[in-house]
């Protein structure tokens, strides 16, 4: 059963959102007084490809997998949205289908805005369009970004930066040693490895090369980093 309303954890993880935070306090309080909270268990499905857009969404706890599926009927992973981050509203805008599935990674709570309030706000609130613009403006440069790492830079350096955004975005200390960083989000390395747009015997590769470096440790519930500022040197190394 969904809870109607969101635990502490949940609405710090919304309103410390980076992109959210910056909105006024009455956008915030109207956006959030007219969401609704859900909460799927790991692997439910959140929204199909396909579907006609309903709703505009944010990650309140847990992961988003978004995903697509090739043409051999495989599911490919193309990112994980996290808590603080809204998604959904391309479809609303513009009206079309919505363009990929989206599943609970783990045990994960969204909140729900209708269509219809949607819209109200956006008619309620003018700064509500400048917002919404500058979201989009930044997944625009965030898409380039990832299309440049992905021309020019070694695997070696997109593993490095991939690792290092999981580490800001799901790191919590690790009890044996507390200057390492766990990353809380479990994927498997063929998970990994699509993010990359690699193999996974590639990423494996890399990723036991780094453990050998001891920037990393693998454990079987996932990834340690070791030594951070060894992750960000390959970042920045020149193939």
């Amino acid at each position: 059963m969904d809870e109607p309303i969101l635990t502490m954890h949940e609405r710090e993880a919304i309103n410390g959102g980076r992109w959210f935070n910056t909105l006024s306090p009455t956008l915030r309080h109207d956006i959030l007084r007219c969401a609704n909270v859900r909460r799927f268990k790991d692997g439910a499905l959140i929204c199909a490809r396909g579907d006609t857009p309903e709703e505009w969404i944010a990650c309140a706890k847990g992961a988003v997998r978004v995903s697509s599926t090739s043409l051999t009927g495989k599911q490919i992973t193309l990112t994980y949205v996290e808590p603080g981050v809204w998604f959904g509203d391309v479809a609303l805008l513009d009206g079309d289908k919505r363009t990929h599935d989206a599943y609970a990674h783990g045990d994960t709570t969204v909140l729900q805005v209708s269509k219809s309030d949607f819209f109200r706000i956006l008619e309620t609130h003018v700064e509500f369009y400048r917002a919404i613009l500058r979201l989009h403006a930044r997944r625009i440069r965030g898409l380039f970004g990832l299309v440049e790492d992905l021309n020019t830079l070694p695997l070696r350096a997109r593993l490095a930066k991939q690792l290092l955004h999981l580490a800001r975005s799901y790191g919590i200390a690790d009890l044996a040693d507390g200057s390492h960083i766990r990353i809380g989000l479990q994927l498997a390395q063929e998970e990994l490895a699509q993010l990359l747009g690699a193999s996974r015997q590639r990423v494996n590769q890399e990723l036991k090369a780094m453990e050998r470096e001891d920037i990393l440790r693998i454990e079987t519930g996932g990834l340690v980093i070791r030594d951070r500022d060894a992750l960000l040197r390959v970042t920045q190394a020149v193939d």
